[in-house]
């Protein structure tokens, strides 16, 4: 397990942010050639620096890029590795009252990563921005191996291309838990000491309704969790001691809205008590997420990350409110073990959710003042 001083830490976020003006209008003239790809870089990179520093402004010790080289918060990584080609779908994700941009990821070879992968460039210029400055870390945020297997067989024509490269599912779990390792250990090299898997296999599997629709009652909720856990447990073993992995888990984060429902009762066995991760970030800032019983399969020692203040609504939280729901959830995890973040991030696409910037930011900062009032960070 980590000893990073990150995990004393008892405040933080999941990483996304609004997307500033500059950044959408440089996609919009990339897009349409009236700008070239290193052009828009450095509108970026402009971008994340001044993003880099509001966080450490408002009071943030684990900082991100915001994910503004992203257009999404998981296809982009997908495309990084070799054998994958971003393809586009019959239908985007379907949210409620919602659907998004169709794009895809498809096998057209054997996975494996690729040492030119977008998400090492990202953070080798972020962790350049803060490794000069104290008590400062550095996050790279990716997809899940689990997420990136349900992209894999979303739909027929993805599931076919699948099944051509990969009849065989040893086969396929050791090609992902490959790739993703050595995706890891090349962040390691750069100077990651922070890692994030980001999923919302686990936040869609509970949902008996989702999955009704989804497989026409075709659905076996236990291989589906004997899946994910294996291929997420075989990408993060034996990996540095020193590297703290967590993983964020969702139930579908776009415009300001959701694709799932349900407590996590019906994976704690599997995932609270399986995945071999540091910290668990979870959501908790409505009724779709349920109670906090389930935490009581969390192992001793691990981390629970409470998201209670929602990303997806402006109207700010109590701070009342929050204390007290931090207390309930003493029942289950000791409050030393247990933190307090945003429930998601603000843009896991580039749309976005419907608040302001200044909404984004007070809600930040709600998050790291209540924290220091119940744990005196």
């Amino acid at each position: 397990m980590a000893t990073l001083t990150a995990t004393k830490l008892h405040f933080d976020i999941v990483g996304s942010f609004l997307r500033p003006n500059a950044i959408k209008q440089a996609r919009a003239d990339f897009t349409a050639k009236k700008i070239d790809q290193e052009q828009l870089t450095t509108v970026e990179d402009e971008a994340i620096r001044d993003l880099v520093a509001k966080e450490i402004d408002a009071g943030l010790k684990i900082v991100t890029d915001g994910e503004f080289r992203c257009s999404y918060w998981h296809l982009d990584t997908f495309w990084g590795f070799s054998g994958i080609a971003h393809t586009y779908a019959d239908h985007g994700y379907l949210f409620h009252d919602e659907e998004t941009r169709n794009d895809s990821a498809q096998v057209v070879g054997k996975i494996a990563f690729d040492p030119e992968h977008n998400d090492l460039k990202a953070f080798k210029f972020l962790h350049e921005l803060v490794q000069d400055q104290p008590g400062i870390i550095a996050r790279q945020s990716i997809p899940s191996p689990a997420q990136f297997y349900a992209e894999l067989v979303r739909g027929v024509e993805n599931e076919e291309a699948l099944h051509k490269y990969y009849p065989d599912h040893a086969e396929l779990v050791h090609d992902i838990g490959q790739a993703y390792h050595d995706l890891i250990l090349a962040l390691y090299d750069a100077g990651c000491r922070d890692v994030k898997l980001d999923d919302c296999t686990w936040g869609m599997v509970v949902d008996s309704d989702f999955w009704q629709e989804m497989t026409n009652g075709e659905f076996d909720r236990d291989a589906l969790q004997d899946t994910y856990l294996e291929l997420n447990n075989a990408a993060i073993e034996d990996l540095p001691e020193d590297l703290r992995i967590s993983t964020h888990i969702c139930r579908g984060n776009y415009h300001s809205t959701w694709a799932a429902k349900g407590g996590y009762a019906p994976v704690a066995s599997h995932l609270f008590a399986q995945e071999k991760v540091d910290a668990f970030y979870l959501e908790f800032d409505d009724e779709r997420s349920g109670d906090f019983a389930p935490l009581a399969e969390v192992p001793a020692g691990t981390q629970v990350v409470l998201g209670l203040v929602t990303s997806k609504r402006p109207e700010l939280e109590q701070k009342e409110t929050l204390i007290k729901r931090i207390n309930e959830a003493t029942q289950y995890v000791p409050l030393e073990n247990l933190s307090l973040s945003t429930q998601c991030g603000f843009a896991s696409t580039e749309e976005g959710n419907q608040l302001t910037e200044q909404q984004q930011w007070d809600k930040i900062r709600l998050v790291v003042d209540t924290a220091q009032e119940v744990w005196g960070d």
